[in-house]
């Protein structure tokens, strides 16, 4: 499994290995890309494209992604930086939290259109295409972002004992959020899609 363990990982001390809570987001990105990449090769698949693949992907979108992932910065890592005086309100947090929602509604759009394939899949897979391609470019840039700019921000504020207590609490968010084993199953899911 190479660089990828730690992300969205649920055994205990599973992100030891980890120095840095924003390393462990970075991992997580890297199979968020992935993702991406499956998604991709789907929208580009047109009338081909399995809707049992696209059914995946918005699994992993709403669990892995934004559940698992997008919860954490959002609950966890976001906070302990505006106790450090880095705003919520027309600062960098804030944007990445407008860009999490606008992901949210292409995720929700992409799922109201798989629920209509039975009646009209040609019709769905369009629109799938189209919300599809609209995520992608989101959340490429939104983690370009988020890698550049707003993480070396935190690690710059945060001191070691800050980096550990949000290393734990993202244990425990995966494990009241997730249950156990999440990581493995969209791990798998990524590798099938792949």
């Amino acid at each position: 499994m190479g660089s990828d363990t730690g992300a969205c990982h649920t055994h205990a001390h599973e992100h030891e290995h980890f120095s840095t809570a924003t390393a462990v987001l970075k991992a997580e990105h890297r199979v968020i890309e992935k993702a991406l990449d499956a998604l991709e090769r789907l929208a580009k698949g047109g009338d081909r494209s399995s809707l049992g693949d696209w059914a995946k992907v918005i699994d992993f979108a709403r669990n892995f992604a934004d559940k698992c992932h997008h919860l954490k910065e959002e609950q966890l890592l976001f906070p302990a930086m505006e106790q450090h005086g880095i705003p919520r309100e027309g600062g960098p947090i804030g944007m990445m939290l407008a860009e999490h929602e606008e992901g949210r509604g292409y995720v929700r759009a992409m799922a109201a259109a798989l629920d209509t394939a039975a009646q009209d899949a040609t019709g769905a897979r369009a629109t799938l295409q189209k919300y599809a391609a609209a995520y992608i470019r989101l959340l490429r840039e939104h983690i370009q972002k988020e890698d550049e700019v707003l993480f070396e921000m935190a690690d710059d504020v945060l001191d070691d004992a800050e980096q550990e207590r949000l290393l734990r609490d993202f244990e425990e968010h995966e494990l009241k959020e997730m249950g156990s084993d999440v990581h493995e199953k969209y791990l798998k899911i990524v590798q099938e899609l792949a």
